[in-house]
């Protein structure tokens, strides 16, 4: 199955959304995360770039000056099952629809894999993913997971 880097139809108002790994700015997507996202404060170098080598990442650019503002990382076999995480809006673009734009991208590049299910777990942006069509889950007595911290 193709997987594109960039369309037309992954665009948001001034940013275009690209899953070419060489446009990363690795060094910012860990500065956000380890210093400024719950889940992943104080996250190594070295295991943030283990994650990205081993997911499907999105970065947000600026179609102007191609500064990253906005990064997800999607863990998936691209047949059954993806993990939706490491969602990360730069404070200067929050507000903007960035990230409910980013989420809708990852969702409608994953559509054609014909996934069974993508999940994410968020503390506090709940509202951002139902606008996407993500919802509770309905038998969470069902999943187990370990590792749980």
């Amino acid at each position: 199955m193709s997987n594109p880097t960039t369309s037309p139809a992954l665009t948001h108002g001034v940013h275009e959304f690209s899953t070419d790994p060489e446009r990363l700015d690795r060094a910012r997507v860990h500065h956000w995360l380890s210093t400024d996202a719950y889940w992943a404060l104080g996250r190594s170098r070295d295991t943030q770039d283990r994650a990205i080598d081993g997911s499907l990442n999105f970065g947000a650019y600026h179609r102007e000056t191609g500064e990253m503002t906005a990064y997800a990382r999607i863990v998936t076999d691209r047949a059954t099952f993806a993990w939706l995480c490491d969602v990360y809006v730069d404070r200067t673009a929050r507000g903007t629809g960035l990230g409910t734009a980013l989420v809708t991208a990852v969702r409608d590049h994953l559509e054609p894999y014909g996934l069974r299910r993508v999940m994410l777990a968020t503390a506090d942006a709940h509202g951002v993913y139902e606008k996407v069509g993500f919802r509770p889950l309905q038998n969470p007595d069902k999943w187990m997971a370990l590792g749980l911290n």
